[in-house]
């Protein structure tokens, strides 16, 4: 099994315990291999820390480094104490075994809650990957920053800090109808039930992160480059910094697709570069337009996951919405679950590009809402 082999089997080992988590699963698996920093944002309970450790726990040998940071979190509790024995012959030296300076994936929940006491070294070990504290210089074996939080930073002085994650993913609650599935997968995770779990070693991991440098770019360059005057049009801020450092986000999709060179659907990680969650949408619409004809059997498979989604299809949704909501027999759990799928294709809705396919589904959709509140 060569490395692209182990690192999706290792991806596949994760989304089948998260279910609903493919496309963050997926995105962590690019940033794993681009060598950039991913920032979720979601609400407590989306699982944000536990896919997170299950994947780096497929990592054999890896060192991994964890921690929720508070408003009062000192340097010691992330890059560790001075060394006492160095301390007593005049130097300052820390000792950090265990701590963030020697781990291969790094994981700061609530990222947002650093202090002034930690932010400068913060900021140096996420953009140049160096631990760096008085005298002492020394580069990280770090692969991979997660930073998470549950909403995104008000103070301007932490704006820097969201920075220097190139991917931003949201982490909502799976959809209504993939419930069950999750709380099976959830009851075999808290019941510790025995998987096999695959691994990957640092080393495989290094060995593709240097691989992708080797991706040709040039079949998609100029697509890319109109994509970021698109966007700088849209009022989406990509930096010339950023801009160079996407190309990496695009090597690693062709890498993971088993590609030695980019096509026009490896431009779907651009969806996730938003600096506030407005621009989701924006950034998904721009960007399905531009890879919605793709048709190579080699596309990432996210590349079309909640794409602009089929009008005929979420049609045929609310029909059939409609009809169960006719059944006299529902019990009140159902009518719930009905609700609750009804919302989530109303949130689809939107997405639908064709005017009149929209309005003719909206108005399906209110119809129902008008039947539901009939017969209550």
């Amino acid at each position: 099994m060569n490395h692209i082999e182990q690192l999706n089997h290792v991806l596949r080992f994760v989304k089948n315990t998260f279910v609903g988590k493919d496309a963050i699963i997926d995105l962590l698996g690019i940033a794993l291999v681009a060598k950039e920093n991913a920032f979720l944002l979601g609400p407590p309970g989306t699982a944000k820390s536990a896919i997170i450790r299950s994947l780096a726990n497929c990592i054999e040998g890896g060192k991994n480094f964890e921690y929720l940071l508070t408003r009062f979190t000192e340097p010691n509790e992330i890059f560790g104490p001075f060394d006492i024995r160095k301390l007593k012959e005049g130097d300052l030296v820390t000792n950090t075994e265990g701590m963030l300076p020697e781990a291969s994936v790094v994981f700061l929940d609530e990222i947002f809650n650093a202090n002034s006491a930690i932010l400068n070294s913060l900021l140096m070990a996420l953009n140049e990957k160096v631990f760096r504290r008085g005298k002492e210089t020394k580069p990280l074996p770090t692969l991979m920053f997660v930073g998470a939080s549950n909403q995104l930073p008000e103070d301007e002085a932490l704006n820097a800090l969201l920075d220097r994650f190139l991917l931003r993913i949201q982490c909502h609650y799976v959809a209504p109808d993939l419930l069950d599935a999750v709380l099976t997968a959830g009851w075999k995770l808290e019941n510790k039930t025995t998987v096999q779990r695959p691994f990957i070693s640092p080393q495989s991991i290094q060995e593709l992160q240097n691989e992708a440098k080797t991706v040709d770019l040039s079949p998609i360059r100029q697509d890319f480059i109109q994509l970021i005057h698109h966007l700088r049009n849209a009022g989406i801020k990509v930096s010339d910094r950023r801009a160079v450092k996407l190309q990496n986000l695009l090597a690693a999709s062709a890498l993971i697709s088993g590609r030695k060179a980019a096509i026009l659907s490896d431009l779907w990680v651009v969806k996730y570069i938003w600096d506030t969650e407005e621009q989701v949408e924006v950034l998904a619409g721009i960007v399905d337009a531009l890879i919605e004809k793709e048709t190579h059997p080699q596309a990432h498979p996210q590349a079309h996951f909640n794409q602009i989604p089929n009008p005929e299809k979420l049609l045929a949704e609310v029909l059939d919405l409609n009809q169960k909501w006719q059944n006299e027999g529902l019990s009140f759990e159902e009518k719930n679950l009905i609700k609750d799928q009804l919302r989530h294709l109303q949130t689809r809705c939107n997405w639908v590009q064709d005017q009149a396919h929209k309005t003719h589904i909206q108005n399906k959709i209110e119809d129902l809402w008008k039947s539901m509140l009939q017969t209550l």
